[in-house]
């Protein structure tokens, strides 16, 4: 483990020299790094966004020494190659995991983290009582939560997850965007915090993954288990009021959407008035190919809501 502060320096300087990538799917980046040029990295942009190796001296010496210090670089001798990537969104810089994300502690961040903060701060806005407690559940790299934060900024925002790797970047990107209410913790979804919740967020692994990556793979025959579990967790734990914004995904056979009939099975009896919408109705089409969605004519990401009457 390397050090944090170097990290968080590292995001600081970058910032401060107006580095900015908007990271996109993992296919679309092997597309890009597969064209005859990308083998090799020409600048911060190729190091720190495509993740692509680079030659030591197309990184100022002082980033260099931050990568070292942080323990986010590996150094191949001619060839060295970042460990971490820095993505822009809201105007901030998110630090995560490098390219491919194959690892178990791997830290997502990709269009779906972007279509998940924009549906929570789309909530935010709708809302008519302030949020004073809000909880991001599997948060990665902290971005629903920062992206909380900085609308609410007199609230306690819990960023929560399993992942220690997560949690070191979740606190560094806190830090780099200045918003000191959001809070790291180490649970699994809320069972080790206490309380009720103004905001529940989530963009929980939903795919159904052979491999079973903790980072991706959603449990359950359709990927659907853990955004289930967190519906059970939301209606427990959400104040009058409250509003658990869930972020998913679920593959469609047949027009079938196993994800909305089974959310509609758990909010039953909870109270909860909810909403479901398809964000984008085809998603991940790459993964049609492989056997784990052999039955499935699509995939789509979807924007769950969730909310408390105020008089329960």
């Amino acid at each position: 483990m390397g050090d944090d502060e170097a990290l968080l320096r590292l995001g600081q300087r970058l910032r401060a020299g107006g580095y900015r990538f908007t990271t996109v799917t993992p296919a679309t980046h092997a597309r890009v790094n597969r064209r005859p040029g990308n083998e090799v990295a020409r600048d911060l942009r190729d190091v720190f966004g495509w993740s692509r190796p680079f030659p030591p001296e197309v990184v100022p010496g002082e980033l260099r020494e931050l990568m070292l210090a942080a323990g986010v670089v590996d150094d191949g001798g001619q060839l060295w190659r970042s460990r971490v990537r820095f993505s822009s969104y809201d105007d901030e810089l998110f630090v995560h995991s490098a390219f491919p994300t194959d690892a178990p502690e791997s830290v997502f961040f990709g269009p779906d983290t972007y279509r998940m903060a924009e549906a929570a701060t789309e909530c935010l806005r709708a809302r008519r009582e302030p949020v004073t407690r809000a909880a991001d559940i599997g948060c990665g790299t902290a971005a629903g939560a920062i992206a909380v934060a900085k609308r609410a900024p007199h609230a306690q925002v819990l960023a929560v997850d399993i992942n220690d790797t997560a949690l070191r970047y979740a606190q560094v990107n806190a830090r780099l965007a200045g918003t000191g209410g959001v809070l790291p913790r180490h649970s699994d979804l809320l069972d080790d915090v206490d309380g009720d919740f103004d905001l529940i967020i989530s963009n929980p692994p939903f795919m159904v993954d052979p491999a079973g990556r903790v980072y991706r793979d959603g449990g359950g025959p359709d990927g659907n288990e853990l955004s289930l579990r967190i519906i059970d967790v939301a209606a427990k734990r959400l104040t009058p009021g409250g509003t658990l914004v869930l972020f998913s995904g679920t593959g469609i056979a047949g027009g079938h959407d196993p994800l909305r009939a089974a959310a509609a099975d758990r909010l039953a009896g909870t109270g909860l008035d909810w909403t479901y919408r398809e964000v984008d109705p085809d998603v991940y089409g790459e993964e049609l190919d492989g056997p784990a969605y052999a039955g499935a004519e699509r995939i789509a990401v979807v924007v769950l809501t969730a909310t408390r009457s105020l008089t329960q």
